[in-house]
């Protein structure tokens, strides 16, 4: 393992076309693009979903912002996060909402693609593994114009099967590695985990409403672990009137 590259905090400091949102968790705060990539709900269903201890290392696979690390930490899911991230001004953003939140020595970011993480994290070390991953496949989505939201939104030509294998190799023994998808690809990205012998053990598929299919799965893999799969109830996001759910209040910690 080299020596770890961790990405210099800044100072913390706010830049130029950056904007500093509230997350409502814990008085914790995140640095956003006021044009570009944010983050969305499904990271926020992820957070809520994934297994983690308190005393946990956990790896956030394409961090983009750092939501997944920060949501963890301030919902009290795992004691120290290394989130990896391709795009270098993503990685150091994220970097600067870690000394905000002085979080710099609790989440340690990494501007390195996943492929490489294993030049800053040893075999076998994680406890758990989130990810929220690019959802568009070439030659199936538009690419948009924009950098970031391009780099953030596509795969490359091998999909998730690079993660999953890196991800294999991190994992200690029964670790957990998390993920939101898109549900009608759930067969695949799950034949993908199996190959990489993580082994597809919880299910949550999320629907926008009761009358509408499911659009989204969470879904929870463990290492080495023998086959049986436990799906979870479903998610249901909104009500008829497009007021959110008693469930998905409780997600987000949203009191009358």
């Amino acid at each position: 393992m080299q020596e770890q590259r961790i990405v210099p905090d800044g100072g913390g400091v706010i830049r130029e076309g950056e904007q500093l949102d509230e997350l409502q968790l814990g008085g914790l705060r995140i640095l956003q693009k006021k044009q570009g990539f944010r983050y969305g709900m499904d990271a926020v269903l992820l957070a809520d979903f994934i297994r983690v201890q308190p005393r946990d290392h956990v790896a956030d696979f394409g961090t983009g912002t750092g939501i997944l690390p920060l949501l963890l930490h301030g919902r009290g899911k795992g004691a120290r996060f290394d989130a990896l991230e391709l795009q270098e001004d993503m990685a150091e953003m994220a970097a600067r909402s870690m000394a905000l939140n002085g979080l710099s020595e609790v989440i340690r970011v990494h501007h390195l693609p996943v492929e490489q993480a294993e030049q800053v994290l040893a075999r076998c070390s994680l406890d758990a593994i989130v990810c929220n991953p690019p959802y568009g496949t070439p030659g199936t989505t538009l690419k948009n114009p924009s950098d970031t939201l391009r780099l953030a939104r596509h795969q490359g030509a091998d999909g998730l099967v690079m993660w999953f294998r890196v991800a294999q190799r991190l994992l200690k023994g029964k670790g957990r590695m998390a993920i939101v998808y898109p549900a009608m690809r759930m067969l695949e990205v799950m034949e993908q985990m199996q190959a990489a012998h993580l082994t597809p053990k919880r299910l949550r598929l999320v629907y926008p409403t009761r009358e509408k299919p499911a659009n989204l799965v969470l879904l929870e893999a463990v290492k080495d672990a023998k086959p049986m799969l436990h799906p979870e109830p479903p998610l249901i996001v909104y009500e008829p009137d497009g007021t959110p759910t008693e469930e998905l209040r409780r997600i987000y910690h949203l009191t009358d």
